[in-house]
């Protein structure tokens, strides 16, 4: 039982009606489903506080997110109200960084050797490209899958807990006649992951599953008396059993979500998790929150007709007390040449009329969506951003120097090993097997590495060298990860030179890591935490510009979770939105439709929603081809809560993309004339 709530507590401060429910739930299983710009990581950070407040011991709550970040932020917003110290002792974090932590404790209990080191996701692809190579599976007459799809083909059976032959069938359909051969490839990935002492981050998921089903399942399961999970939607097929075991006994779980945002089944994320809810825990309360923080009433109305027409969910109608606003734009493109023009005239707009540029965000389903857009932008010298591409650890030299730390915390890494010793020039893939052979047999792969000499060509001997003392300094002395990063940086930075464009910039990445790492005092925890909840580089957005302004531009997926006060939708046509490669994936076009519904609920004062009627396709080198496109389906419903534009009308016979062309070169000279 909780102590009696204080008169006036600080996290009950400001709250609605619905958040107050949520925070004052007494126990046993909780559901809130929360509408976008609802106040859930408020709800949730007060109920933290409130579990706080009331005597739960800190280290007795868990907190699960899917980012890092967003631990940090509910924890530091309870820290404003309660004992900032207590929040620091709550387990907060995502499903990964909680397994990876649990099992560096418990490692031999499920079978895992202690100091094992974690693989990223281009990593594991990396370690099936080798298998892929080794097995001799692709030089058949037939095309073989490549290691990304293998990768996605592994991630989603494992993930999902899918059959493989399901998988395949549903997913993957080309890749159905190589069933055979894709068994063989991930018994031997399974296999090599253990000799190596390596784990990926399907592996984390499912050892921490087995934890809590194995004799130390209890032990576990006592070390919390209440679980909290925000995002819930998101939750794949195995981090829904894992919080079924975590509350088995005491029942007290806490999840939020909003089913109208899951947008991730590509990633195996279910739904149904959070649909069948009530029925998975006995007795569950639920909680609607409907008032929204973000939006105009008129931005709602669109949003609200948009996900009207979702079949199986929980019904909800988001409000908001602001004042009335602009109507949304549905604006009808003459092509996309002319959607292009219309968004960069208006976000211009905007900006005169006081809005800068970082607040305005372009949207859309798929990157290449704003390769148009980037022409014209440029072309107007308007500064952007573009998200959605690659993060940080994924580029080539930062995995360098993350490889040779791998190295140090497990050296009998082979894909570590692999990956360092072929930035050395004149050393090769078989020049690289054989010195990993001499290595291998030996009590300490390391040390027999920087001791020994190696039969390499003259142009590989100095680096070589250079390399052998770097990773014998950091292997022999207490430096902490910063000072190894800093150690091993001049060996990097030669790479760099070598090898890659841009050097300055990217050894200023470097320089970002060892900051990073000089927080940690402990390697083998910077290298899990950084590997599964990576950050993004400083340079993301490119140099800075004169105003520190920029426009946004970001696919659906990635703005999820952000908020702009004028938001462009583009490229809103059927085709797109919904994805003609949805259309045959089970559930695919609902998913789309919830896919929509985020972007439009992330603008706050003005939303514009275009589409292009004409698309030219140049395949080939032949001759420009066009085709018509007509709005989102998903729009139908909701076409009265938008103002009709019309961008880019035709003149009579505009003579197609070639008299376009002519016409730009004949204004091109006159304007020689007078420049």
């Amino acid at each position: 039982m909780f102590a009696p709530v204080s008169e006036s507590p600080a996290w009950l401060a400001g709250l609605n009606a619905e958040q107050r429910d949520a925070v004052l739930h007494d126990g046993g299983p909780l559901l809130v489903i929360a509408g976008a710009g609802s106040g859930k990581t408020r709800t949730l950070a007060s109920r933290v506080a409130r579990l706080i407040d009331d005597g739960v011991a800190p280290e007795r709550i868990l907190l699960l997110t899917f980012t890092r970040r967003a631990a940090a932020e509910m924890l530091r917003r309870a820290g404003g109200l309660v004992d900032r110290q207590a929040t620091g002792r709550v387990w907060g974090g995502t499903f990964h960084s909680i397994a990876n932590r649990l099992l560096r404790r418990h490692a031999t209990a499920v079978g895992l050797t202690d100091g094992f080191t974690v693989l990223d996701q281009s990593d594991a692809a990396g370690l099936f490209g080798l298998l892929r190579a080794e097995s001799g599976f692709a030089e058949g007459k037939t095309r073989f899958p490549r290691k990304e799809t293998i990768t996605a083909i592994y991630s989603r059976a494992v993930n999902a807990q899918e059959k493989l032959g399901v998988v395949l069938d549903e997913r993957f359909p080309w890749c159905r006649d190589h069933g055979d051969e894709l068994k063989e490839i991930f018994r031997q990935y399974t296999a090599r992951k253990r000799r190596h002492n390596v784990v990926d981050f399907d592996d984390l998921l499912l050892y921490w599953r087995a934890l809590l089903q194995s004799p130390h399942g209890d032990a576990i399961r006592s070390l919390f008396g209440h679980v909290l999970l925000d995002e819930y939607q998101d939750t794949n097929r195995i981090q829904a059993d894992i919080l079924q075991l975590l509350a088995a006994g005491h029942g007290n779980v806490t999840v939020v979500g909003d089913d109208a945002q899951a947008i991730y089944s590509f990633r195996a994320a279910s739904v149904d998790n959070m649909l069948e809810f009530p029925k998975t825990f006995d007795g569950t309360t639920v909680v609607k929150l409907e008032q929204n923080y973000r939006s105009t009433p008129e931005i709602l109305g669109a949003a609200n007709a948009v996900i009207s027409q979702a079949p199986d969910s929980f019904p909800k109608e988001l409000w908001s007390a602001r004042d009335s606003g602009a109507r949304p734009s549905l604006v009808t493109c003459v092509d996309e040449a002319a959607q292009a023009e219309y968004v960069c005239d208006r976000v211009l707009e905007m900006r005169e009329l006081g809005v800068p540029l970082q607040d305005q965000a372009v949207l859309f389903r798929t990157g290449h969506h704003s390769d148009g857009l980037e022409i014209e932008l440029s072309r107007r010298k308007i500064p952007y951003a573009k998200f959605g591409g690659l993060r940080f650890l994924e580029a080539a030299h930062v995995k360098d120097l993350m490889a040779m730390l791998r190295i140090l915390d497990n050296p009998t890494d082979e894909l570590a090993w692999h990956r360092v010793l072929q930035l050395i020039p004149g050393i090769g893939p078989a020049t690289g097997r054989r010195i990993m052979e001499q290595i291998r047999a030996a009590d300490s792969p390391l040390a027999q590495f920087c001791d020994s000499s190696f039969p390499v060509v003259a142009e590989a001997r100095e680096m070589l060298v250079e390399l052998q003392d770097a990773l014998a300094d950091c292997a022999g002395s207490a430096l902490d990860p910063g000072a190894q990063i800093e150690r091993l940086t001049p060996f990097a930075q030669s790479v760099i030179e070598r090898g890659y464009d841009d050097a300055a910039v990217r050894v200023a990445d470097l320089a970002q890591l060892r900051d990073i790492a000089s927080t940690y005092s402990d390697r083998s925890r910077f290298l899990a935490e950084v590997t599964l909840d990576p950050p993004h580089s400083t340079t993301e957005v490119g140099p800075p510009h004169l105003d520190d302004d920029y426009l946004i531009l970001s696919t659906i997926h990635s703005a999820k979770g952000g908020e702009w006060p004028v938001v462009h939708v583009i490229h809103a046509a059927d085709g797109n939105i919904p994805s003609d490669m949805a259309l045959n994936e089970p559930g695919g076009v609902d998913e789309e439709r919830r896919l929509l519904y985020v972007a439009l609920t992330r603008a706050k004062d003005h939303l514009s929603v275009s589409f292009p009627q004409r698309f030219y396709h140049r395949r080939f080198g032949g001759d420009g081809r066009h085709s018509y496109a007509v709005p989102s389906r998903f729009l139908t419903p909701a076409t009265e809560h938008f103002d009709p534009i019309v961008a880019g009308v035709p003149e009579e016979d505009d003579g197609g993309p070639a008299a376009a062309a002519g016409r730009d070169t004949v204004a091109a000279v006159l304007e020689s004339l007078w420049e």
